[in-house]
């Protein structure tokens, strides 16, 4: 599958398409008037498709997607809202260097009532102490997120959020708040992150919600059995000074090094084994994981099979 990026004219189409208004496109009978469907064929919809489908993977092409639609801010709140976050973009601008650090990401939603509410009055109505976002390339977790409605339907808002600096956050669901003023959002891997996170009192004002996508999606439960086989810590596990071996060519040393106090902890039982591997993935993500131990394996299959040549053993059957 060929690889689908964001260019800057695709990123700037996008902005200017959400900050703008049309009129003369059919609107859907939701009960926020602001949301408006993208015929197909057009530009935006086929883009937002196209990225939305790539980042499901495998599940991409069993994925069936029903409509977008674009909220276009036209009521005189949502116009305050928007005008909201280009005034805090700016601010965190201000204290980051220049660097608001504004980037698309995706929400899963808890069905049509959700998306209307969240467009219309904002995301801290009912979403607890923190917001959990996936990037845009990588939309699997808010999908697995979203509350599957009548006909199998799920929605997933693609929204622009200022993240400014992040920090790393190690699972803790408690959080609910920055560390310190030093921060502004929160991620759990600086090198490849799945999940960013934006704090209570920033929902309202850092996050922008754009186009709502509407899809029905098969049974994730093919998908997770594949996943959790790859990742069960059984003999086909990487033995982890391997693995934490492979992830220092890739990640940042402040990720290695806690990698590395993880281990520590596991061998002198301060965490489990199982806690380990949970630690690991949120530090590393699942997918440069899934690739890396792919790739392990194959390796040690083709010297396994080699070996077997050598010997003069059948290679026939899969190791």
């Amino acid at each position: 599958m060929e690889q689908i990026t964001l260019s800057q004219q695709d990123e700037d189409l996008l902005v200017s398409d959400c900050e703008s208004t049309v009129s003369g496109t059919e609107a859907v009978p939701q009960e926020d008037a602001s949301l408006v469907r993208l015929p197909e064929g057009d530009v935006l919809h086929d883009l937002i498709k196209r990225r939305f489908i790539h980042g499901l993977g495998h599940l991409g092409p069993k994925t069936e997607v029903l409509s977008i639609h674009r909220n276009t801010c036209s009521g005189a709140v949502s116009q305050a809202r928007l005008q909201s976050f280009h005034v805090h973009a700016r601010a965190v601008a201000k204290l980051r260097e220049g660097n608001s650090n504004v980037k698309y990401v995706w929400y899963g939603t808890r069905g049509e009532d959700d998306v209307n509410d969240i467009v219309s009055h904002g995301f801290a109505h009912a979403h607890g102490p923190q917001l959990l976002l996936s990037p845009d390339d990588a939309p699997l977790q808010s999908v697995r997120g979203c509350v599957v409605g009548k006909n199998g339907v799920r929605h997933a808002l693609l929204c622009r959020v200022i993240l400014g600096r992040s920090e790393l956050v190690d699972g803790d669901i408690e959080q609910c708040y920055p560390s310190s003023e030093n921060y502004d959002s929160g991620v759990d891997s600086f090198s490849a992150p799945s999940k960013y996170i934006i704090w209570s009192n920033r929902m309202n004002t850092h996050v922008l919600p754009a186009y709502v996508i509407s899809f029905r999606v098969p049974s994730f439960k093919g998908i997770e059995k594949s996943e959790e086989e790859l990742l069960r810590p059984t003999s086909p596990w990487m033995p982890f000074l391997t693995l934490i071996s492979v992830l220092s060519k890739v990640l940042a040393s402040r990720d290695i090094a806690l990698i590395s106090k993880f281990y520590k902890d596991k061998k002198e039982k301060k965490i489990s084994r199982h806690e380990l591997i949970q630690r690991v993935r949120q530090i590393a993500g699942d997918k440069l994981l899934f690739a890396v131990i792919k790739s392990y394996r194959e390796k040690k299959k083709q010297r396994f099979q080699q070996t077997r040549s050598k010997n003069g053993l059948a290679t026939t059957h899969e190791f």
